[in-house]
């Protein structure tokens, strides 16, 4: 492989790199908020999930995603993973609110 190339490669995988610390580090911050909604919801014994909100969502992502020229299908999948952890999350919150232990029925996707 030429240096040239070398070089190139090197570049594009810096950036990558970069971009999957930035996406890490939004992640996290996106957890931390949707945490404190479900401390909110616990508080005043909201159900985990809202299926307007997501359906909602679902649509503004599907959106943004053509708008950016990414595939929104790949983009559903994504965020159904990413939400399916949040309400995992606010069913934690609400059973350790309650003094309960988290069971399999509360995640999503166990029986």
């Amino acid at each position: 492989m030429n240096a040239d190339i070398s070089t190139q490669l090197s570049t594009f995988r810096q950036t990558i790199d970069n971009i999957d610390a930035a996406l890490i580090h939004m992640l996290a911050e996106r957890f931390r908020c949707t945490d404190q909604v479900g401390e909110l919801k616990a508080e005043y014994d909201l159900p985990a999930v809202d299926k307007e909100r997501e359906q909602r969502q679902f649509k503004r992502l599907k959106n943004l995603a053509e708008d950016a020229n990414l595939d929104p299908v790949f983009v559903e999948k994504l965020m159904e993973f990413v939400i399916s952890e949040v309400v995992q999350r606010h069913r934690e919150i609400a059973m350790s609110r309650k003094g309960e232990a988290p069971t399999q029925a509360a995640i999503p996707g166990v029986p």
